[in-house]
């Protein structure tokens, strides 16, 4: 076994290689960019590396910076993890080279595997049906648009390497072709530094089934059994699960061996996965492989009782299989949800930002959370969004299923907006419920599913008030401590008020919509009155205590309450029973009056990288054209015209750095 193990990677990933390799004894070395100096990764490794500046090209993906620091720890093996350099041969070439041994597969089998065009050949050859499409070496415009038509819209374009969803385009029609080949290309030149494309016959509602796979390198494979995985949002998964819902036993049996058959095609060994699109009558078909752990296989561990991270250190040691096929045996129902700080209701749109608050269900043999950061830290738009992954397994799917809605409603994140309650939503859905989701199912949940911030109830107002009332208290009491005239009236924690009856006023708020809550304290009993268009139920009677961190028990009109409130400069989240509230405590000073012009449609709507503009000044464009396309977090966003109109002036070009809400394109309407 290895001495010394170099995690290139960062992240939730990285934390989850380090806790297997020190259970095995293992020395862990970590890597980090600028942007992770105090990332948890660093900190919970036996050494930690700087490897250059915040963007990825300059750090994770610089191979030179990732074997430096691994001759200078004395590395003997380096684990990539997933993304970044995971599937990059010539890294893994690299690192056989500079004597280390790379946890992962052969070169050839990365080479082979990388390139879909090539990878679909091979399974050709190897008896595994295919999607039909083009996988040819012409990549001309012309060419690709031709085959498109060839074969039938709607057709999905993707990028010849990599994976992650990137450089991969739904099209419907021949007019959308040449937009989504120059975005795809691009997306895929910056994310694999390989723009190739190949085009495939879109198949109308697919699962997405994909099978675990391991081999060594005395001639044993075996798989691990399938996980479902057609939850998707912008090609990229949300939730998976394992096994798959509703497959018969001879399919399950079927996609194993093909799985099985396609990694002996190319000699395979370690961890990979087999992905297959399976249409409404049980046809399955090759989409491509995988050749590094992914994201999802907690699942899998949770069904097997086996660590694949175990598994992948054994056999890159020269080690056998841990386990034989007939041995392996699946129990139970496992499914996870990936947190993201996005936005849903604005298209997915990553949402960067200091993480002030962050908190999960407790683990036990039911829950297991892989997370890569910590309250503190900030989700940069350097690298993808993900905060954890939310695992759960139970005896079977529907008990599963229950246990995902009992962790997702622990989850508390403070800072970013996130899709915990898009996850919760998608949960509930009866599509979901009922185990027949298809890649296409989060396009057809209503826009209702996609609200991130709902409108606080009484109980929410209720608790928000509260809090801010008991640290007015402490803070009233710490002055009067301090004071040298203790007994002044003027430090009362009465909310005493000269020529008045004692109160307080607080004035709070969601959205537009406002209510000013007054507070008459009465023996540590608030009694509480208030107007406004957020609430107008009864004036309840309030008291309660703060307890550690930022934790509230209360007692309301003789109900006991525990929830969780957050107070961020004038922000308040407010956590009760598996929901959030969203409230800003308002200056009463402050008008709401605000000055300007909404800018929204031709501003920024997240920090990023320029990386196309179509817009010229002076020229008239059409509703929907692309105007500037930006990219944050490894995804893209298009910038497009609202109604038609005259474009005024551009102020950025393709490369320049952008913050969140500045002015792009000044744009005038028809």
């Amino acid at each position: 076994m290895f001495n010394k193990l170099l995690i290139a990677n960062r992240g939730e990933i990285a934390c989850r290689v380090m806790r297997t390799a020190k259970r095995m004894g293992v020395s862990t070395v970590a890597v980090f960019s600028d942007a992770d100096r105090d990332a948890p990764h660093g900190l919970m490794a036996d050494e930690a590396i700087r490897i250059g500046p915040a963007p990825a090209v300059e750090s994770y993906l610089h191979v030179d910076a990732v074997l430096g620091a691994a001759a200078q720890a004395g590395a003997d093996a380096i684990h990539p993890g997933y993304g970044f350099l995971s599937e990059n041969a010539d890294f893994a070439e690299a690192v056989a080279e500079a004597g280390m041994t790379f946890v992962g597969p052969p070169v050839d089998a990365i080479r082979a595997m990388g390139g879909k065009d090539h990878a679909k050949a091979l399974m050709e050859g190897a008896g595994v049906p295919v999607v039909p499409g083009y996988y040819g070496a012409d990549q001309d415009d012309k060419t690709l648009r031709a085959e498109a038509d060839k074969i039938g819209y709607p057709v999905l374009l993707k990028a010849a390497m990599g994976g992650g969803g990137k450089g991969m385009r739904a099209v419907t029609s021949a007019g959308e072709m040449s937009e989504a080949i120059a975005s795809a290309r691009r997306e895929a030149e910056a994310a694999f530094g390989d723009g190739r494309m190949l085009v495939e016959k879109l198949i109308d509602k697919p699962r997405h089934v994909e099978v675990q796979v391991f081999a060594d390198g005395r001639g044993n494979c075996v798989h691990l059994f399938e996980r479902d995985c057609s939850l998707q949002r912008r090609h990229q998964k949300v939730i998976e699960e394992a096994p798959a819902p509703g497959l018969s036993d001879g399919l399950r049996a079927k996609m194993g061996a093909a799985a099985v058959a396609a990694a002996r095609a190319v000699d395979y060994q370690n961890a990979g996965t087999i992905e297959f699109l399976l249409d409404t009558d049980e046809r399955f078909y090759f989409m491509e492989m995988n050749t590094r752990l992914q994201v999802e296989h907690p699942v899998t561990e949770l069904i097997t009782g086996q660590d694949l991270v175990e598994w992948q250190l054994r056999v890159a040691a020269g080690e056998p299989l841990p386990c034989t096929q007939e041995l392996l045996v699946s129990r139970g129902h496992a499914m996870e949800a990936r947190l993201y700080a996005e936005d849903p209701a604005k298209g997915f749109l990553p949402s960067p930002g200091r993480i002030h608050h962050l908190a999960f269900a407790k683990e036990d043999q039911h829950i297991r959370i892989d997370a890569g950061v910590a309250a503190g830290q900030d989700v940069t738009a350097h690298y993808d969004p993900m905060i954890a992954k939310v695992i759960v397994w139970d005896k079977d799917r529907d008990a599963a299923r229950r246990k995902l809605l009992e962790a997702l409603g622990c989850v508390e994140v403070v800072g970013p907006t996130v899709n915990r309650d898009f996850l919760l939503a998608l949960v509930e859905n009866e599509d979901f419920r009922d185990g027949t989701p298809d890649t296409g199912l989060i396009d057809r949940m209503p826009d209702a599913d996609f609200v991130t911030d709902h409108a606080p109830d009484r109980t929410a107002v209720v608790l928000a008030a509260l809090r801010i009332l008991l640290m007015r208290q402490d803070a009233a009491r710490n002055r009067a401590e301090r004071s040298s005239d203790q007994g002044s009236p003027w430090h009362q924690t009465t909310c005493w008020r000269l020529n008045d009856e004692a109160h307080q006023d607080l004035i709070l708020r969601h959205g537009d919509a406002e209510v000013t809550v007054s507070a008459s304290p009465a023996q540590g009993v608030y009694a509480l009155t208030w107007a406004g268009s957020l609430d107008e139920g009864s004036a309840p009677s309030v008291s309660g205590q703060l307890i550690s961190g930022h934790g509230l028990e209360a007692e309301i009109d003789g109900r006991y309450v525990s929830a969780c409130v957050v107070l961020v400069g004038n922000e308040i989240s407010v956590f009760n029973a598996g929901h959030e509230s969203r409230l800003s405590l308002a200056d009463p000073a402050d008008t709401g009056d605000e000055i300007g012009r909404d800018a929204a449609a031709f501003g920024a709507p997240m920090p990023g990288k320029v990386v196309a503009v179509n817009a010229v000044a002076g020229e008239k464009v059409s509703t929907g054209d692309t105007l500037v396309v930006l990219e944050a977090m490894k995804m893209e966003h298009a910038i497009k015209a609202p109604v038609d109109g005259t474009v005024v002036a551009v102020h950025y070009s393709v490369g320049d750095q952008v913050e969140e809400g500045v002015d792009l394109v000044e744009f005038e309407e028809d």
